[in-house]
């Protein structure tokens, strides 16, 4: 479950370009599900395209133009993949460190140890 301190990275931009937040607690709500949708099927895009790649290049002499379309599919869906691997994994749950009796509260060292 994610904290309800913690921000969600939607899968899309506002108007001007910008990242969009969603904070809740209720993984379930119906924003929730509908960036679930759209990061899976930004997933299944990029698998398409992936697909699509090895066809293109398997062939003898690929068309530049197709290439270059090719080219800025990969681009928006490695762009997407990233912002998906970024929210989902800001929404995996840190593990707590555990308190360590050899770390004093000073963190400072001494002179001599600069040599």
């Amino acid at each position: 479950m994610t904290p309800h301190n913690e921000l969600r990275l939607l899968p899309w931009t506002g108007p001007d370009g910008k990242p969009c937040y969603l904070s809740t607690d209720d993984e379930d709500s119906h924003l929730s599900r509908l960036a679930d949708n759209a990061e899976a099927l930004q997933l299944d895009l990029a698998t398409e395209l992936l697909d699509h790649v090895a066809d293109v290049l398997g062939s003898d002499e690929p068309d530049l133009q197709e290439l270059s379309a090719l080219a800025a599919g990969l681009t928006e869906a490695l762009r997407d993949t990233l912002c998906v691997a970024e929210s989902r994994g800001h929404r995996l749950l840190a593990p707590v460190p555990e308190a360590r009796a050899d770390i004093t509260e000073d963190p400072t060292l001494p002179a001599a140890a600069f040599g």
